[in-house]
């Protein structure tokens, strides 16, 4: 008699609490009460196909229960078990409340989708048979049968486009698969069509003018964007103030992650693609995905060719001895890049995923330069005159290798998660530069000063670079939860250089330069919805970091941070269901990368000498935004404006000075940590739908910088307001037909303000270096435009398309930069590649096919699970 007694002690208090039954956590349950112990219903039975009787695998079983909300009095449907059935067709859902309506969802691909509304028929009163009424709280559902259709098992369903921007709670999300103009290209090509983002002449990218940190797949990478086919990117993510979460690496640059396609639908599908260029260089790719049973596997090589024509003048005055010099150059660039990326997803279970990945890339490269430069005297009395020519043949050879390790476990709790990866990166590179050098006393080039000389310069390059991370998520309940993790990173650079004159070695030129360095994290984060839209994230991150170099032979470098603490901020304010206010804070450290710490000096530009410098010590950043977004009209279009503020110190800038080199003095462009710098600007976005044919994104910063470098030089200051502006239209018309129109607009700027520690300074270029010297100069205005146009159509039921595009159509795109000190005043203007045109030709192939694949998701990205959470299945 008394289990009889809690028996029903359980149905009077379930339906007591206004109709909000509890659930349990076991099971197809989930446990959202208090008392679990009064959850003790269980439904079960079997899904069978309608013809052949035999069980329906992986689908995708719900339960919903009807009850009264306690806040609003009003009924709400609630999510209180749910699973995958079994081979067998078999479902369990148990740990569920007595009394109250449900209604039963069935899904499965291949299958129309089957409601029922259902109940536990318990009797209760004088009299009652308690023995039944337990009985009826274990009910058998029996055979369901589905009805199988035709349609979803004909051929690859086709998805509705995404829009180009979305919105995320702490990030920006660009959709850039049907990108027009960057299709053939490299991952460079697709930041020009970014709003946020400003991309120069050179490739190299800046995010409020200062080099974001790049991460691939959300970890970060040895890779430089131009290493990246844009072909292989699904979307890029813009985080403009990353929480405590994050890496606090990137100083004030923010993160710029590039998402790679990678598909988990069930059967095969997969894509080729080919292209060529007005230049009569070819690219190539594919990607195939296979799903049968527990493992998803997926791969995709792209492979493209480069011919890269510039062209440049520079103009310098020294106002120390009043000589001056004019430089011509012109240059082309031959070679191409493979990229291949292939791994597999293993779903141990529901609720347990193991992935791992391999990318493979590399390339070579044959820069020829020549350069032209003339030598006198602003002073009247004084004749000097002397030409130069000097002509660079060059060879550049890079391979990288990446190898990527997850796990994840989904819990039974709605949200709550743990994920553990390691991720190894491997990059090699070598370079060869044949410098041939004449001078001549007369401008006929009659009359030479010497034979021509030879000067040869290799070097080589090894990177290393590993990271362990885990993250934990743990919902307290659906207005609360806070989050931890941890992770370890050592990166390891070598370089070396080689000097020669007439094949003389010139061992004082030379450089070997090895540097460690070491980044060990925890981080915790509390996030609430409090009320009438209120919500808040408060985080803290602690980073123990070291770094460890070498200069063979010279010096020994060394700093060290044991303890550096990293708070971060969310406020965010919902106001109805169409604007949000939000106010975030976060400190953020900035680590000098490969580049800037490596003391070799690049000799090719007798005018534009560079070197790194081993004592960079990292720079703190305080960053504050302020942002408010707003929803309007029926298309849902959307405006987001965005106050952000920076104070930096330690400020890693760059600074070119007069020094000695061997035997000579000349001007050395290096890096430096000036004192403190400030910036501060406003960001507008808009995204519109016009019509249904015409979506229009606007993009506007206005931004001041000033950099205060008073303890290199008395009064070094560079202070600078500009603006920049961008516009994307896509038009749709016709059958299939679309066209994409784009255009950028830079007013005169401060240069960089920094740049990133990724492995090529957050730009393009990686191994051509960055932009010139950031304390001293500014870059006058420029701006430029795109088109594309592709039509979309079907193969023999698969997608196809062909699309043409030109960048610089006005062929505008000119970077002109003065740069000036006590020691020079200088002019400089490069342009590269205008008019380029792309022919491209893309065709997408796949099949559901059920009676041959089997799998345990039924969703076509491996999305979540009934209850909410439940990834990569």
């Amino acid at each position: 008699m008394t289990k009889y007694f809690f028996f029903a002690l359980s149905i009077l208090l379930t339906v007591s609490v206004s109709g909000q039954a509890p659930t349990g956590p076991r099971g197809g349950g989930v446990n959202r009460g208090n008392n679990p112990q009064m959850n003790i219903g269980r439904f079960y039975g079997r899904v069978v196909d309608e013809k052949t009787g035999k069980g329906v695998d992986a689908a995708s079983v719900q339960l919903m229960l009807t009850r009264i909300d306690p806040r609003t009095n009003e009924k709400k449907d609630s999510l209180v078990g749910g699973m995958l059935t079994r081979r067998s067709g078999e479902f369990t859902l148990e740990n569920l409340p007595l009394a109250g309506k449900f209604t039963l969802t069935i899904t499965a691909i291949g299958y129309k989708t089957l409601e029922q509304n259902i109940s536990f028929d318990i009797q209760l009163g004088p009299g009652a048979d308690m023995s039944k009424a337990m009985a009826a709280s274990d009910k058998d559902l029996g055979n369901i049968k589905m009805e199988q259709d035709a349609q979803t098992l004909e051929a690859v369903t086709v998805s509705a486009s995404k829009p180009l921007m979305q919105m995320g709670i702490d990030r920006k999300i660009f959709n850039v698969e049907k990108n027009i103009n960057s299709t053939g290209g490299t991952a460079v090509d697709i930041m020009r069509n970014i709003p946020s983002l400003n991309v120069d002449i050179d490739g190299n990218i800046t995010l409020r003018n200062a080099s974001p940190q790049i991460f691939v797949d959300g970890r970060p990478t040895t890779l430089s964007l131009d290493q990246i086919p844009a072909d292989a990117i699904e979307s890029v993510e813009l985080i403009t103030n990353p929480s405590a979460k994050f890496d606090a690496s990137g100083g004030q640059s923010g993160i710029l992650n590039v998402v790679l396609k990678k598909n988990r639908k069930v059967g095969y599908n997969g894509g080729i693609r080919a292209g060529i260029d007005s230049r009569a260089r070819f690219n190539l790719g594919g990607d195939i995905n296979v799903r049968q049973g527990k493992i998803n596997a997926f791969a995709s090589a792209f492979l493209n060719q480069r011919k890269s024509k510039n062209w440049g003048e520079t103009n310098r005055n020294s106002l120390i001895d009043k000589s001056t010099t004019f430089q011509q150059n012109e240059g082309v660039m031959n070679g191409g890049f493979g990229f291949t990326r292939f791994g597999l997803d293993y779903f141990m279970n529901n609720r347990n995923t193991l992935t791992i990945s391999q990318n493979i890339s590399g390339g070579n490269f044959n820069p020829t330069n020549y350069n032209s430069l003339i030598y006198g005297s602003s002073d009247p009395n004084d004749n000097y005159f002397e030409s130069q020519y000097r002509n660079t043949i060059g060879k550049h050879t890079f391979r990288n290798y990446g190898t990527s390790l997850a796990y994840k476990h989904i819990f039974a709790q709605p949200g709550k998660e743990l994920t553990a990866d390691i991720t190894y990166n491997r990059s090699k590179s070598s370079n060869l530069s044949d410098i041939y050098i004449r001078s001549f006393n007369d401008p006929e080039l009659q009359n030479p000063k010497f034979p021509e000389q030879l000067q040869q310069i290799t070097g080589k390059g090894n990177n290393r670079q590993f990271v362990a991370q885990t993250d934990y998520v743990n919902p307290i309940n659906e207005n609360m939860k806070w989050e931890g993790g941890l992770r370890a990173q050592v990166r390891t650079f070598e370089s070396n250089q080689m000097n020669f004159l007439n094949n003389i070695p010139q061992t004082a030129l030379n450089n070997e330069f090895s540097y460690t360095d070491y980044v060990f994290a925890a981080y915790g984060i509390f996030s609430q919805k409090v009320k009438d839209g209120f919500s808040y994230q408060a985080g803290l991150r602690a980073e123990s970091s070291k770094y460890d170099g070498e200069q063979l032979g010279k010096a020994h470098y060394a700093n060290s941070f044991p303890v550096s603490l990293f708070p971060s901020i969310f406020l965010n304010k919902s106001i109805g269901d169409k604007q949000d206010i939000q106010l975030n804070y976060s400190r953020k450290i900035n680590r000098p990368n490969f580049f800037q710490l490596m003391p070799n000096t690049d000799f090719s530009d007798t005018l534009n000498l560079q070197t790194g410098n081993p004592g960079l010590t990292p720079e703190f950043t305080h960053s504050l935004e302020l942002s408010y977004q707003k929803t309007y009209g029926e298309k849902n279009n959307t405006f987001l404006a965005t106050l952000f503020g920076k104070y930096i110190t330690n400020q890693i800038a760059r600074y070119q000075s007069l020094r000695p080199v061997a035997d000579t003095v000349a001007f050395v462009s290096s890096w430096i940590n000036a004192n403190t710098a400030y910036a501060a600007g406003v960001e507008l976005i808009f995204r519109n739908t016009i019509a249904s044919w015409w979506e229009l994104n606007l993009n506007t910063n206005l931004y001041y910088s000033k950099i205060n470098g008073s303890n290199v030089v008395a009064d070094l200051e560079n202070e600078r307001v500009s603006s920049f502006s961008k516009l994307n239209n896509t038009f749709k018309f016709g059958k299939g037909w679309s066209l994409q129109l784009s255009g950028e607009y830079q007013s005169k700027s401060a240069l960089p303000v920094s740049t990133s520690n990724s492995s090529d300074g957050g730009g393009g270029r990686g191994w051509m270096g960055g932009p010139p010297s950031t304390s001293q100069g500014y870059i006058n205005a420029n701006y430029g435009a795109d088109i594309g146009l592709r039509k979309d159509f079907k193969i023999k039921n698969n997608q196809a398309s062909l699309s043409a595009s030109m960048n610089d159509i006005f062929r505008t795109r000119r970077y002109s930069v003065h740069s000036e000190s006590i020691s020079f005043i200088q002019d400089e203007w490069r342009r590269r590649d205008p008019r380029i045109v792309r022919l491209n030709f893309n065709y997408r192939f796949g099949k559901l096919d059920r009676a041959l694949f089997k799998r345990k998701n039924t969703r076509s990205e491996g999305g979540d699970n009934m209850q909410g959470g439940m990834e990569n299945l």
